[in-house]
């Protein structure tokens, strides 16, 4: 194995393992402030490292300090506390190691040599995430058993019943997404969604296969227990649900492990559904091949879209009453200048591109992965919006209408679905 391997392995590995947990920020801060938006109040803007607060990212680290060293009590009627203590650690793990195999650019091709961009390489695509997600709710069960409280255990059977009702509605989408794509292989996913169809109507799940989207994302939103079905952790009816009896940092690793599984599922649901980490109109070879006009385009579109973002800045980080010299604009001036820092570096690699590479070239090549890569995360940031804006829009449901939602509607549909892509399948041939 070459140096170049190596650094290729720590790379993926550390993409799939580190991003997850670093949009755990993102998340929390998107719905704190979605949650102010819906409901006409500022959202996190008090908590700050002298006068710096960072959108709100610096409430995010007052919350974990306070939970790292928060007491950590496990209650004297707890009976099984190695369980008690596991659980958490299986449903942060699950979430992590379901986003190992999820394509996040195409195959990178440096020195001669093809890189698979996943952090896992392997064939099993899809049914991975199915397995290590249905494998997550085990640290649900395990939790609300081993608390020795009732209302714990309603919330975990509650959680165990939702995920049997709403996996195999979710299986079924993906088999007749699978008919279409003719593979299990996520980055074989991905890259046919590349196609355009008519040439100008990208071929991606959402038109390909919308009844399945649909279904395929409502499972989700249930494997997720996300509002409206929250059920497990109903505070109407049961104080907490499955997590009541843990504090302190048990506690923060089941929060964390919520919100890893919400960016896992968007990037699973941004890869079979919307292209994936493809560009819209635009393949890979494509970009490849016109490397020097890309690197062109952007070159100018970033000052562009740098100068109407600090405007944004500006306008969103000043006191809600004049103030004479206002703190927020001295703190709104230090970020725009970082940003610029950041264009300005961005640029130089651009006009090096512009100046020295050449059409299949290792610069055209890394140049090409990250503008994938930022395609993907944007994808997925979008759809982790559509996560809080359902949260913070519709009500829960009632239990009997979650089951009958799962059982009585969606695995109808999923499977007429099936039959449906199935005769236009073979009469297409």
């Amino acid at each position: 194995m070459t140096t170049l391997d190596i650094v290729m392995v720590i790379v993926r590995v550390s993409i799939s393992a580190f991003v997850p947990l670093c949009f755990l920020a993102v998340c929390v801060t998107m719905e704190r402030r979605v949650a102010g938006f819906v409901q006409d109040r500022s959202g996190p803007n008090r908590a700050g490292i002298y006068g710096f607060r960072a959108g709100g990212l610096v409430q995010n680290l007052a919350d974990g300090i306070k939970l790292a060293f928060k007491e950590d009590i496990i209650s004297e009627h707890v009976e099984h506390k190695f369980l008690y203590v596991l659980a958490p650690i299986i449903s942060m793990a699950a979430a992590i190691i379901s986003f190992a195999l999820i394509p996040f650019a195409d195959t990178l091709v440096l020195d001669g040599k093809a890189y698979v961009m996943q952090g896992i390489p392997w064939d099993t695509g899809i049914l991975w995430f199915l397995a290590v997600t249905g494998f997550s709710v085990y640290g649900i069960i395990l939790a609300g058993w081993s608390s020795t409280n009732k209302y714990s255990l309603l919330g975990a059977l509650r959680s165990a019943s939702q995920v049997i009702s709403y996996e195999i509605p979710m299986g079924l989408a993906v088999i007749s997404l699978l008919i279409v794509y003719g593979s299990i292989n996520l980055s074989d996913i991905a890259r046919f969604q590349g196609q355009n169809w008519l040439g100008f109507i990208p071929m991606w799940g959402i038109f390909l296969q919308p009844l399945a989207a649909v279904i395929f994302i409502v499972a989700a939103f249930a494997e997720c227990n996300r509002t409206p079905f929250d059920l497990a952790e109903g505070e109407s009816e049961l104080v907490a649900g499955f997590h009541l009896e843990y504090s302190a940092m048990k506690f923060a690793v089941f929060f964390m492990g919520e919100y890893v599984a919400m960016f896992a599922s968007s990037a699973v649901i941004v890869t079979l559904f919307f292209g994936g980490y493809n560009i819209p109109f635009f393949s890979t070879d494509f970009l490849i091949r016109n490397i020097k006009p890309v690197a062109f385009v952007m070159l100018v579109i970033l000052p562009v879209f740098m100068f109407y973002f600090a405007k944004w800045i500006r306008r969103n980080n000043r006191s809600q009453y004049p103030r004479e010299n206002d703190p927020r604009e001295a703190e709104a001036t230090v970020y725009i200048r970082c940003f610029w820092i950041l264009i300005g570096v961005i640029e130089v690699f651009l006009l090096a591109i512009l100046a020295f590479a050449q059409p299949d070239t290792a610069a055209a090549h890394l140049l090409v992965a990250l503008m994938q890569i930022c395609t993907f995360l944007l994808k997925v940031t979008l759809m982790l919006f559509v996560y809080v804006w359902v949260r913070w829009t519709i009500p829960r449901f009632r239990y009997d209408q979650l089951q009958i939602l799962g059982w009585q509607k969606l695995l109808p549909l999923a499977l007429l679905n099936i039959f449906v892509t199935g005769a236009i399948v073979v009469a297409l041939g």
